[in-house]
């Protein structure tokens, strides 16, 4: 980069390696857009490092000089207001709880005294006076199709694609592929053969999904099963049978459109509660060939939604690991992004599925979306980073990640020929996601952050939509308050079992030993915070403007459970639920085809909420009863899952630098994994240790024994480094033994400050 008089490269060297900066002097005051925001002085100093600034220049100032110093400009007065009321924030956090700790050691106050006491505080504020939503500009993905969400670690280009082409999946691969469709016995004419494809299971798999058409998508008379051919007469979807006789579709409304033609089509869509089906009919393919009506595939659309994740699924601790992330974000958004792997003997190039078009029932063109509408998610107000700092002090890296997300997202709202058939937004909206915030005040906080974001990019106002995860205790129990206060901007609020139930243990850690992990989900508190999500989200009118989400099912290889447990999400009037694979989307799809997620809604929004009674079970921690005593064998055994589990994922995070994947878990199930598995897991032995239940001693020693048994789970990873070759020396075994013994101290019982410092070191040792 050049110099000017204000500016200038300078070589310095940081703790972490970066040594290439930009630095230039604040004006007095910057105006950005229509806001004025005043630095602290003339004498503030902006330094950048050099990969960032090199992205901002080249790959989102398109090499203009210019335009990257004025963004640098600009961003430096953003830092210089908002950092200090982000300080500021965090501090007020550690304030409550301090209170929140010596009220609950103080003896003589009783369990029924707590809602008061939080309010004379200010941790619990008083509902809002009636508000309901206004967002505008929202893509039908967020305001009217409900439907399944992935998320997926932003920073590993292959899976970003795999998610957003998840829109759509074969229901003949989810069946074939997973135990969704009992696999019969070794030998059994229906098993699956990953070797070669076994025509009996085949066969099961294609008459179970005309089963599920004839559940879905009726005809007239007959079955799906019968069907030897499909055309379209008149407007309508007609189906020829064995018998010779004509039959049609029993809803003609479910007949959407066509590709080919009229009386041979090469696809039929059709639709249900706003999710569309595909039949893909081409008798000279493999499958189609042996099908009655030519019927090659029946794809669903699935994966609706998906947040590309820049926080707990992604392991970015430094300037590289952050530009690669917000690189392939950017070709998400450019739609230029490709991804080169090799399958087997094949070389495969990956890149955005574009639009496809159809004709509809009444003979007209219309667009078929082939990607799932994407949102990104930024880390939240409690992460420093260093790889941008004003007058040699770290920032909020949510700042940075807001400015340089949205920008990244402009290309999207362009115009281009490039974008045609492969844009993301129709509304011409930017969806981000905003984890791990606490309360009214800083929702209120992060609006105002956008709004400067907005016109610093020359965005219009309300253009930056917001989700706001649900997550934490100080947000649940004041729901409607948060809503409220992005009510022009929000789109999304959720719910998660791992950080919600972390951040629970850790408020109320001063309360009692809490109880066992799986006997915590199904406690009062954890089933009144699902509830009440929901009905504060409808009483604050989110249908037609947000998605109403619940959390993720953890189990990738488990899909027949899921299939049995997961119809619970839409039945609750959530519109969406996280999956963790493309084929998890695709099955959990069925769900939303079975459910009317809007009529529950309305049902739901008639029935009376008890919003005191669910505030008050919310208040109540999920303490082990004081007549209770746990054995021995049960202690430890709850130990050793939560050890087991902790080390299985800092050995990915810190020692491999993957923020998200498939963990064994201590019965050798899959789990897939991120962050929040670390927070509730340390959170619960840090309890367990500062209420006595367990010694130090017997922490340190089962983390040695659960060493042994993470490293023969990861034997046949090349790229696995066993902590028992030496304990002593490495660096994720550490990384474990801190989170657990710092974790009744560490704030709000966050791992991110723990697991970076620990992946610093491992990739200095590396390097």
């Amino acid at each position: 980069m050049g110099k000017r008089s204000d500016k200038h490269i300078t070589y310095q060297p940081h703790a972490h390696k970066i040594k290439h900066l930009i630095t230039h002097r604040a004006q007095p005051t910057s105006t950005v857009g229509d806001v004025k925001l005043n630095t602290a002085n003339t004498d503030d100093t902006l330094e950048v490092a050099e990969q960032l600034a090199t992205f901002v220049q080249d790959e989102l100032a398109g090499g203009s000089h210019a335009q990257a110093e004025e963004f640098w400009e600009k961003l430096s007065a953003v830092l210089a207001q908002y950092q200090p009321q982000i300080e500021e924030c965090l501090q007020q956090r550690q304030h409550l709880q301090t209170q929140i700790d010596a009220w609950l050691l103080d003896k003589s106050n009783q369990p029924s005294e707590v809602e008061p006491f939080l309010r004379s505080i200010g941790y619990l504020v008083d509902n809002p006076t009636p508000t309901q939503v206004t967002t505008s500009g929202v893509d039908p993905e967020i305001a009217h199709i409900a439907g399944p969400q992935l998320v997926v670690p932003v920073d590993n280009a292959r899976y970003a694609l795999n998610a957003a082409n998840a829109r759509w999946g074969s229901l003949y691969d989810a069946f074939y592929g997973t135990d969704a469709l009992p696999i019969d016995a070794p030998g059994a004419p229906g098993t699956q053969d990953s070797a070669a494809y076994n025509p009996a299971r085949g066969q099961k798999v294609i008459a179970h999904v005309r089963t599920l058409l004839d559940e879905h998508f009726p005809l007239a008379h007959g079955t799906h099963a019968d069907t030897t051919a499909y055309f379209v007469a008149e407007g309508n979807l007609q189906a020829s049978t064995e018998d010779g006789s004509t039959t049609a579709l029993a809803k003609q409304s479910q007949f959407i459109g066509y590709t080919g033609n009229q009386s041979a089509p090469q696809t039929v869509l059709l639709q249900k509660h706003g999710l569309h089906l595909e039949l893909l009919i081409d008798p000279q393919h493999n499958i189609g060939k042996t099908d009655k009506a030519g019927i090659a595939d029946v794809r669903l659309e699935s994966a609706v939604s998906t947040i590309m994740d820049l926080e707990d699924s992604v392991s970015a601790v430094d300037a590289a690991d952050k530009v690669a992330a917000y690189a392939n974000w950017l070709g998400l958004m450019a739609a230029n992004l490709t991804a080169t792997f090799t399958k087997g003997d094949d070389t495969i190039n990956r890149r955005l599925n574009p639009d496809t078009s159809a004709i509809n029932a009444a003979g007209q063109p219309i667009t078929i979306k082939r990607r799932s509408l994407m949102l990104v998610r930024c880390v939240g107000l409690h992460m420093q980073t260093d790889m941008v700092r004003l007058n040699n002090k770290p920032m909020p890296e949510t700042i940075v990640d807001v400015a340089i997300a949205a920008w990244c997202a402009q290309a999207a709202l362009g115009t281009s020929q490039a974008l045609d058939t492969l844009q993301n937004s129709r509304s011409g909206s930017i969806y981000l996601v905003m984890p791990k915030l606490h309360g009214p005040s800083e929702v209120a906080l992060v609006v105002e952050l956008l709004a400067s974001i907005e016109s610093l990019l020359g965005l219009a106002p309300n253009t930056i939509k917001m989700g706001i995860m649900d997550e934490e205790r100080r947000t649940s129990v004041n729901l409607a308050a948060c809503i409220a206060a992005a009510s022009e901007r929000v789109v999304f609020i959720n719910t998660g079992f791992l950080d919600r139930t972390g951040d629970d243990i850790h408020t109320q850690m001063e309360a009692g030993p809490v109880l066992p992990k799986a006997e915590i989900k199904s406690s009062g508190w954890l089933n009144a915070y699902e509830n009440a999500n929901v009905a504060v989200g409808l009483a604050m009118g989110l249908p037609g403007h947000a998605q109403i989400g619940k959390g993720m099912w953890a189990r990738p290889d488990d899909m027949a459970a899921m299939l049995a447990e997961k119809s619970t999400h839409p039945r609750s009037g959530a519109t969406t639920a996280w999956v963790p694979s493309p084929v998890a989307a695709t099955l959990h799809a069925l769900h939303y085809l079975a459910t009317d997620v809007r009529a529950h809604q309305i049902e739901l929004a008639g029935t009376p909420h008890n919003r005191n009674a669910a505030l008050q079970a919310m208040l109540t921690p999920a303490l082990l009863p004081s007549d209770r005593q746990l054995s021995p064998a049960e202690v430890q055994r709850e130990l050793e899952n939560n050890v087991q589990g902790i080390l299985g994922y800092v050995t990915r995070w810190v020692g491999q630098g993957v923020g998200c994947s498939k963990v064994p878990d201590i019965d050798n199930v899959a789990l897939m994994e991120d962050r929040a598995t670390l927070r509730i897991s340390s959170q619960h032995i840090a309890n367990w240790l500062h209420h006595g239940l367990l010694s130090e001693e017997q922490v340190r020693s089962t983390m040695q024994q659960m060493a042994s048994v993470v490293d023969a789970q990861n034997a046949s990873d090349p790229d696995y480094q066993p902590m028992t070759n030496d304990l002593a020396t490495s660096i994720p075994f550490a990384a474990a033994l801190e989170l657990v013994f710092t974790g009744r101290t560490q704030p709000c019982g966050y791992t991110e400050p723990t697991l970076t410092a620990h992946r610093r070191r491992q990739k200095d040792l590396q390097n």
